[in-house]
């Protein structure tokens, strides 16, 4: 397939293709003066590159994982790694929807004298949400 039909075909950009190409994702075979030409299995390798950036993997990553054939070399360390920074992210944004929903609904006049909302904003500012949050399993409480 020539690069223009694999454009077409992933969705993928001909400059992201060359760029994929000089970082050494993919390979192509290319006569002089003539436009690169890519075999089939580059549809998996591209959907390889595709699932590896959606889960947050730098190129330089993903690339550690292709074979110089272009197969997969899963480094399941590198994906469990991985998997537990996403863990963190989606604690942290569960904690902020929490405290964003609280905010919403507060019985008090006014935020500046909600005492649980001081306290997130104290927590906040020290880095230390997380860990309010996960102390009162999401449940900030008034007194």
């Amino acid at each position: 397939m020539d690069i223009s039909e694999v454009a077409k075909r992933t969705g993928v950009p001909a400059s992201a293709l060359r760029y994929y190409e000089q970082k050494g994702l993919i390979t192509s075979v290319r006569e002089p003066g003539a436009r690169r030409r890519y075999s089939p299995a580059v549809l998996d390798q591209l959907a390889l590159i595709a699932l590896g950036q959606a889960a947050g993997l730098s190129l330089d990553e993903i690339r550690s994982m292709l074979s110089p054939g272009g197969s997969p070399n899963i480094d399941r360390r590198l994906l469990d790694a991985k998997a537990d920074e996403i863990d963190a992210q989606v604690k942290r944004l569960r904690a902020m929807s929490k405290g964003l929903r609280h905010a919403a609904v507060c019985p008090a006049p006014s935020h500046v004298e909600c005492p649980s909302f001081q306290k997130l904003l104290k927590a906040a500012a020290s880095g230390a949400l997380e860990k309010r949050w996960g102390k009162t399993r999401g449940q900030p409480t008034h007194k």
